[in-house]
């Protein structure tokens, strides 16, 4: 298991192993949650990196009619 420690800026540094694995690149944005007595942290990615993550998919969405 990892450990960081908290600067006086309270910043903290991934370490490189977790970085590789995880992809995280400088200047990449992360998500925090606190959730309960922990911390969670979650790599944003670009809405294009989810395009095609469900095969088959019917996107006709019935929608209203816009003319009113």
């Amino acid at each position: 298991m990892n450990a960081v420690t908290v600067s006086p800026k309270y910043q903290v540094v991934i370490p490189l192993e977790i970085r590789k694995r995880m992809g995280i690149a400088p200047g990449q944005k992360m998500r925090v949650i606190a959730y309960g007595d922990h911390i969670m942290l979650f790599a944003e990615q670009p809405m294009k990196t989810y395009r095609g993550i469900c095969p088959g998919i019917d996107t006709d969405v019935p929608r209203e009619d816009d003319r009113v």
